[in-house]
C-alpha cells in the first residue's frame, strides 16, 4: 500500500520512506502496469495534453475545449507544459511512466519529430490538433488551412490589392507551410507575382509579429495590406502601424487567422480566418477517448483525419488600398 500511494503521486507518506520507495523503483526499473491501473479504474480515462504554444489566446480557447468534453465523459487530464527539443522529449517520457492511456499534442509539438517517433515506439493512442500526418498512424482534428489561406488572400485580391505581404509561422510546422502555399496560389491564379521582399519569417509569436512589421512597414515601398498566419502577429502588426502612425485600415489592410479572442480586444477588429479551436479540441478528445476504448477491447484502431470548417471573418481591419 506504501508503494502504491507513492507510485500514485499521495501526499501520506513520509518523505524518508518515499526516498526508500524511489530509489527501489530506480533499482528495479519498475514502471506502472497500465492495464492493470485501467482495470482499477474502467470508468475513467487519464489522457496526456503536452503543450508548448507562444500563443495565450489560442491555448486559452484549445483547454476550453478540452475541459469541457473532458468534464463530461469523467475522463482525467494530465497538462504539462514544456518546450520544444529535448523537454518535450523528458515531458512526454514522464507522462509515459505514469500510466496515461493517451496524448493529446498541440502546435508546434505536432511537427516534432522526436515526440512523434517516441509515441510511435510506444504503441499509445495519440491525436494531434492542426494539420494532418497522413504519414504517420495519428489521428488528426483540423482545418483545410491550404484553403482557408487562399480564399483570404482572394479576400484581399478582391478589395483592390496587388502589394499583400505574408507573415509564416514558424517555419518547421507543417500549418505554416500550408498557409503559405494557400497564399502563393492565390496570387498566382490572380495573375499577380509575389514579391518576395514581402514575404517574412516569423513564429507565431507576438514579438515575431512586432519584427516583421518593421521591417515590412520600413521598406521603401511598402504593402496595403498585411496578411499575417495567426492573430497574435496580425495583432503586432496594427500595434506597429499605430507607431508609425499608419491609419489602419484607411492606409494599410491587416488580416489574421484564428480568430482568437485577441481578434476582437484590440482596435480595430480583426479579419480573420476562424478556426473552431475550442470545438476541434474537444473533438480531438473525443477521438481520442474513443481509440483507446476500442484499443483497450481490442478492436483495430486506425489513424483518422477529421477537418473542421473554416469561415473567413470581415471586420473593422480590411479596405480597398488607398489611391
Amino acid at each position: 500500500m506504501t508503494v502504491s500511494r507513492v507510485v500514485n503521486g499521495e501526499t501520506a507518506v513520509r518523505a524518508s520512506t518515499r526516498e526508500k520507495v524511489d530509489r527501489a523503483i530506480a533499482l528495479l526499473g519498475y514502471s506502472p502496469n497500465k492495464a492493470a491501473r485501467s482495470l482499477a479504474s474502467a470508468s475513467q480515462l487519464q489522457v496526456g495534453l503536452l503543450y508548448a504554444n507562444p500563443s495565450a489566446a489560442y491555448l486559452s480557447a484549445m483547454l476550453l475545449g478540452v475541459l469541457e468534453r473532458a468534464r463530461q465523459s469523467d475522463t482525467h487530464v494530465v497538462v504539462v507544459e514544456c518546450g520544444v527539443g529535448d523537454d518535450a522529449v523528458t515531458a512526454l517520457r514522464g507522462m509515459l511512466n505514469g500510466g496515461i492511456d493517451g496524448v493529446l499534442l498541440t502546435p508546434p509539438l505536432t511537427d516534432y519529430r522526436p515526440v512523434l517517433e517516441l509515441l510511435d515506439d510506444s504503441g499509445l493512442q495519440a491525436v494531434t490538433l492542426g494539420a494532418q500526418h497522413v504519414e504517420r498512424n495519428i489521428s488528426t482534428v483540423s482545418i483545410d488551412d491550404y484553403r482557408a489561406a487562399l480564399e483570404m488572400t482572394r479576400h484581399l485580391l478582391a478589395l483592390g490589392h496587388t502589394r499583400i505581404a505574408f507573415i509564416i509561422g514558424s517555419n518547421d510546422q507543417l500549418a505554416s507551410r500550408l498557409r503559405l502555399s494557400g497564399f502563393r496560389e492565390a496570387m498566382n491564379e490572380a495573375g499577380v507575382p509575389v514579391d518576395e521582399s514581402l514575404v517574412v519569417q516569423g513564429d507565431f509569436s507576438y514579438r515575431s509579429g512586432l519584427k516583421a512589421a518593421d521591417t515590412l512597414l520600413r521598406l521603401e515601398s511598402p504593402p496595403t495590406a498585411v496578411f499575417a498566419s495567426n492573430d497574435d502577429m496580425a495583432a503586432a502588426v496594427v500595434a506597429t502601424a499605430h507607431r508609425f502612425h499608419i491609419e489602419v485600415p484607411e492606409a494599410l489592410t491587416v488580416v489574421g487567422y484564428d480568430d482568437t479572442l485577441l481578434a476582437t480586444t484590440i482596435w480595430p477588429e480583426l479579419t480573420t480566418i476562424r478556426q473552431p479551436i475550442a470545438d476541434m479540441s474537444h473533438a480531438a478528445i473525443e477521438l481520442l477517448e474513443t481509440n483507446i476504448r476500442n484499443d483497450r477491447a481490442g478492436e483495430p484502431v486506425k489513424a483518422r483525419h477529421l477537418t473542421r470548417a473554416f469561415e473567413l471573418i470581415e471586420r473593422e481591419s480590411t479596405a480597398p488600398p488607398p489611391k
